[in-house]
């Protein structure tokens, strides 16, 4: 049985891994945007002072960048860890218990449809061919040797945290001082826009929905963030 793999196929991303890293973007944007214009709005109703205003923005929004990668990176490590830790299983199974893998794979093409005979001719081909491969994914839908990458995941984040919340705070200190509120808002409203169409694309979701939805939520954060300012 030939259980290792080559360097092409433990490098290659997945289209999964892919889509995985832009939607940790996506949501690193959306937390950006919220996050910032929610200090934003809060020291700017309680004071006019522009550097203060600008300093908490900036602060809050590099608090938010570095602290989204950090989870990012926790959450994706332990996933991996965990995948890991399956395959690992299933490779001691395959050389302690091969007739009990063996079954698992016939009963699942059993399953699908296919006659006992079949599943099992079936089932002792593909065991022949890729063993730990053909477990992993019948068992626990896994591709072998792809795994999220905690860095990769981190760095999207990072970086499109710092991405998002760079609207508010932009709009914020270099509108015109009438110009302030409403081009925050505007600026927020637009940015999470985006944010809820590519979620929603990327998700395979309903893209009116997600935008609206979105935009909502901005306002929400907005109004609410602002009458907490008002009370200092």
């Amino acid at each position: 049985m030939q259980l290792t793999r080559t360097k092409s196929e433990k490098t290659k991303q997945t289209m999964d891994e892919k889509l995985n890293s832009l939607r940790a973007g996506v949501l690193g944007s959306n937390d950006g945007i919220l996050t910032v214009v929610g200090v934003l709005f809060s020291v700017a109703a309680a004071t006019t002072n522009q550097f203060t205003i600008f300093i908490a923005g900036l602060s809050d929004l590099l608090a938010c960048a570095f602290s989204m990668a950090s989870g990012e990176y926790a959450s994706v490590s332990t996933q991996k860890d965990t995948e890991k830790a399956v395959v690992e299983k299933e490779r001691q199974l395959l050389k302690t218990d091969f007739e009990g893998e063996l079954h698992a794979v016939q009963r699942h093409y059993m399953t699908l449809g296919v006659t006992e005979e079949t599943a099992m001719a079936i089932a002792r081909d593909l065991l022949t061919k890729k063993p730990l491969a053909t477990v992993v994914s019948i068992k626990y839908d896994m591709q072998l040797g792809h795994y999220m990458n905690p860095w990769d995941a981190a760095f999207a984040s990072l970086c499109s945290a710092s991405a998002g919340g760079v609207f508010p705070l932009l709009a914020m200190t270099f509108a015109p001082a009438h110009w302030q509120w409403p081009a925050t808002i505007i600026a927020v409203s637009v940015a999470v826009a985006l944010t809820g169409y590519l979620s929603a694309v990327l998700g395979k979701g309903n893209v009116k929905t997600a935008v609206i939805r979105n935009v909502l939520v901005g306002i929400v954060t907005m109004f609410i963030h602002y009458y907490v300012g008002t009370l200092f």
